[in-house]
């Protein structure tokens, strides 16, 4: 009986599987066998993702120091990075924050319509993070292995201010035009109403969150009360923008730095202002009190950093290194000594109570003003965003690991094209499979030498040709 399928060039038979009538589709031999892996569904290539899990590190620290007697006891790990699995939270070396300067490049988040990053925030359980661009979109991104999630229309113009109550459970953002929003965890919009007459630059919470405090170009700074979202108080004596505003962890004090190169003290429950520091020969664009309570770091325009003691209201320490402006200035979550600032180069620099010089430095983090810098609640990575589009993540070199101190921009180039291959294969529709070879299977194709055995050993099978289909 003659057959009814006619063979074509491709070694397939019309109407048998690969051929018109539907089964396997025919294969091209344009992607090898060695680059694909054989899931039992469909052909894909395997991608590399980084990932920067703290779980581990954590979990180990829990184990560890139930053997502890006093935080001392904690071990010093080996200059070698075959060690990390013994690196263990920044909570763990209180005593050397040394251990946590985050001068490690780790990954670069970009959007696909590129606008300039003006805040950065992380969620309170450290799984997410929050951008808001020029656009006045929010963009979150996974905090583990820093790929995209979602995107949000929020505002009508650039979101220039964002913080989350102390409770965990709100989130105000402010943008350039005045307008102030209330948001839940679930990014849901539950209140809007106009705050300012000129851009927002500034926002913070009370340590009761029952009011929150925003600071504008209009040189006002005012206090609404949060479930009602009326004004409170207005105050005035700054004779510029209000750049920063940062209610006291713990106490009714405010302190605001502006463009008339002043930083005031204030009573938000009086609205008066208590004293002036006249610190700074420039705008102050940056200030944040410290989780103690007693310190207070502003820099500014003049390319000084200064740590205030408001016990003695007098300058603690000053820190120089950056060669121009500096956009921002972030105490680190978990030591108290560590803080790390932002230039309007792309410098990325850490510094540390008690030294002059910085004690970590990245050159060329950036190519545009660093706008915003956000600590991982753990302490592990920092986070940036900058004038240039992009959002960057740093975490803490592997034990042993020296920093060159200069990002190179050719990661950035590996980061992006990595990053664009992954969204083209995510999307690609593998119609197009290796060379046909009849009962073969995918995965004993390729055949190598047979390992070396020594003399005397027990021969074992080594197959000649590919195992054959039964």
């Amino acid at each position: 009986m003659a057959s009814n399928y006619n063979r074509d060039d491709g070694g397939h038979f019309n109407g048998a599987p690969g051929g018109n009538m539907g089964g396997r589709p025919r294969q091209s031999g344009n992607i090898p066998f060695s680059k694909m892996v054989f899931d039992g569904k469909r052909m894909r290539k395997a991608i590399q993702r980084r990932t920067v899990d703290y779980n581990h590190s954590v979990a180990k620290w829990m184990q560890e120091r139930v053997r502890f007697r006093d935080r001392r006891d904690t071990r010093f790990l080996r200059p070698d990075p075959n060690f990390i699995v013994n690196l263990l939270p920044p909570v763990a070396y209180l005593d050397n924050p040394i251990n946590a300067v985050t001068t490690k490049f780790v990954h670069t988040s970009t959007n696909k319509v590129r606008y300039p990053v003006n805040v950065v925030k992380w969620t309170p359980e450290g799984r997410r993070l929050i951008t808001g661009s020029s656009s006045g979109e929010f963009t979150l991104w996974n905090g583990l292995t820093f790929n995209f999630e979602t995107i949000l229309q929020a505002h009508d113009s650039a979101v220039r201010a964002m913080n989350w109550s102390h409770n965990d459970n709100w989130m105000v953002t402010g943008d350039h035009s005045g307008i102030i929003k209330y948001w839940q965890s679930n990014m849901s919009n539950l209140k809007m109403f106009q705050g300012h007459k000129e851009a927002i630059r500034d926002l913070t919470f009370a340590p009761s969150d029952t009011r929150f405090a925003t600071c504008s170009d209009d040189s006002l700074i005012k206090i609404w009360d949060f479930n009602t979202g009326t004004e409170e108080k207005a105050l005035t004596g700054h004779g510029w923008d209000v750049k920063c505003v940062d209610w006291h962890p713990y106490k009714a004090l405010l302190a605001s730095g502006s463009k008339d190169n002043l930083i005031k003290l204030w009573d938000p429950k009086t609205a008066k202002n208590i004293t002036t520091l006249h610190g700074h020969k420039n705008t102050v664009l940056a200030l944040q009190w410290n989780q103690n309570g007693n310190w207070l770091v502003t820099a500014g325009r003049d390319q000084l950093v200064k740590v205030y003691d408001i016990r003695t209201m007098k300058e603690l320490q000053i820190f120089r290194g950056h060669k121009k402006e500096i956009c921002s200035a972030k105490w680190h979550p978990q030591h108290e000594r560590l803080l790390a600032t932002g230039g309007s180069d792309g410098s990325l620099m850490f510094w540390m109570t008690g030294q002059d010089q910085a004690v970590g430095e990245q050159e060329t983090a950036h190519e545009s003003n660093v706008w915003s810098l956000d600590w991982h609640p753990v302490g592990h990575i920092l986070v940036s965003g900058s004038n240039d589009h992009t959002t960057r993540f740093w975490t803490r070199p592997r034990p042993g690991e020296l920093s060159s101190g200069k990002f190179d921009s050719s990661q950035q180039y590996e980061e992006e094209q990595m990053a664009t291959k992954q969204e083209h294969d995510q999307k690609q529709q593998f119609t197009e499979l290796p060379p046909f070879r009849p009962n073969v299977m995918p995965s004993q194709n390729k055949i190598e030498p047979p390992p070396f055995r020594p003399a005397g050993a027990r021969r074992k099978y080594w197959p000649e040709a590919p195992v054959r289909n039964f």
